[in-house]
């Protein structure tokens, strides 16, 4: 299968480093920097003890990758940040106005919608890695946890999308189809968000966080806006590979802090341990963006459509949103837990 990895960081390295290991024809559109050093060396891929080096098509160009293309493309593979993606499409409308299938592996709420208006809902997959993937330099990616993996579904409910299915396991990507995308993209940013805007406004890593027991607080209170939000518009949170959002779910409805506060610091140590949630590496990297807006914000902009209060989300949306953009001043944050939780406050008034 001919098959275009748009997008090639860490997340779509991997997936389409598996898809060429197995012989599919796999181009990568990528920075420069990474594609040279990949020619030069391959791209390996590492997972626990064994590692396999692959070569796959590279390009820096989408204009160039088009206008080369002699047979079409099988797939198209998306896997960009979610605030990059914005750019992809104008790129997709303007060198391929009726593209083949696309798999979207962005994070957060809402994403695909700007593709389903844009190209239809009929041939696009929507994706979510439970996988953590890291790119350890240019041409290296590094599996952290074998025991997780990717969950597809179709953008139209019920359509059948077995053969997808079937690819990427035969490629070596733990793979589960699932009904219902909503479920599943809700479920992963109810996972996503634990652990991950407290810490980045803090500058914390999220198992220092989970020591304070006001900002435990904090992220209980964040969740259970979530989950209300999830109530009312009928969706169900769902376990996705290796990560059993249903009994964290459960934990955060009923259970007393004594109970809940080791479930949510077993999460944050699974998930992430000691390093630095992706909220804060964008912050670090001084893009002037950040994924929160697809997470806490759409949270707290699908509560606002329904009259749920989320003032945690909205506050900490704000203050991330007003970090990234510089209109905000980090130092004020920078360890101090107290000016995060005084600001949470005024929005909860």
């Amino acid at each position: 299968m001919k098959i275009l990895v748009y997008g090639a960081g860490a997340v779509g390295g991997y997936i389409g480093g598996r898809l060429t290991q197995v012989g599919h024809d796999v181009t990568f559109i990528m920075r420069e920097v990474s594609a040279d050093a990949i020619r030069e060396q391959g791209l390996t891929i590492s997972e626990a003890e064994q590692s396999v080096k692959v070569h796959p098509t590279l390009s820096t160009s989408i204009a160039q990758t088009f206008m080369d293309l002699e047979v079409p493309f099988d797939l198209i593979i998306l896997g960009m940040k979610a605030y990059d993606l914005k750019e992809a499409i104008d790129h997709l409308v303007a060198f391929c106005p009726e593209p083949p299938p696309i798999l979207t592996l962005q994070n957060g709420i809402g994403v695909e919608r700007p593709l389903v208006e844009q190209f239809g809902a009929d041939n696009l997959i929507i994706g979510a890695l439970t996988t953590p993937v890291s790119k350890t330099t240019n041409s290296q990616i590094l599996v952290e946890r074998a025991d997780r993996g990717l969950t597809i579904a179709h953008a139209i409910k019920g359509t059948n999308i077995k053969a997808w299915d079937k690819m990427l396991n035969e490629a070596g990507v733990p793979t589960e189809a699932l009904p219902d995308y909503q479920s599943m993209k809700w479920s992963k940013a109810f996972l996503n968000i634990v652990g991950n805007a407290t810490s980045a406004i803090v500058n914390r890593p999220p198992g220092v966080i989970y020591k304070s027991d006001n900002l435990f607080d904090l992220e209980k209170r964040m969740l259970r806006e979530t989950l209300a939000v999830m109530k009312a518009y009928k969706i169900k949170v769902i376990d996705l590979p290796g990560s059993p959002a249903t009994k964290l779910a459960s934990g955060v409805r009923r259970a007393p802090n004594i109970i809940l506060k080791p479930i949510l610091t077993n999460v944050v140590s699974k998930g992430r341990g000691d390093k630095m949630p992706s909220f804060q590496i964008d912050l670090m990297a001084g893009r002037g963006k950040t994924e929160v807006i697809y997470h806490n914000g759409a949270i707290a902009k699908a509560g606002r459509a329904r009259n749920i209060p989320t003032p945690v989300n909205t506050a900490l949306t704000n203050i991330l949103v007003g970090l990234a953009r510089k209109e905000l001043d980090w130092r004020e944050y920078d360890g101090k837990p107290g000016k995060l939780l005084a600001e949470v406050k005024r929005f909860e008034k």
